[in-house]
């Protein structure tokens, strides 16, 4: 019991990290747009839609739940990852907009200063 219990911290630990990545690139793109750092804002973006493009083909789960759920009959919503369980639940709704506006910070800030003058 004690190796599964090890691996599932492990894997926690694992998808902890991906996550803050992921996280990070989402918080820092309208950042990286307001200082017009447009090349820093499409490689954050371009990061995230990998990112989302691997969810959607797993049908929007990590495949890091799957191999933690190997580990543990948990099943909140927080089983996988060290986050609170409102955070974890509701993070792909909470990342997705921060996400999306983003996008669009970054849109605008790049035909404010490349728009037609």
């Amino acid at each position: 019991m004690d190796s599964m219990n090890a691996r599932l911290r492990r894997v926690k630990l694992i998808h902890t990290l991906a996550w803050a990545f992921f996280a990070s690139c989402v918080v820092l793109i309208p950042f990286a747009a307001a200082q017009h750092r447009f090349g820093l804002a499409a490689t954050l973006i371009g990061a995230v839609a990998v990112e989302s493009l691997v969810l959607v083909v797993n049908g929007w789960r990590c495949p890091l739940t799957d191999i933690a759920a190997r580990y543990t009959e948990d099943r909140r919503p927080n089983f996988d990852i060290y986050l609170p369980l409102w955070l974890a639940q509701y993070n792909k709704e909470i990342f997705g907009s921060v996400y999306v506006v983003g996008i669009l910070w970054t849109l605008a800030a790049w035909f404010g200063v490349h728009g037609a003058t």
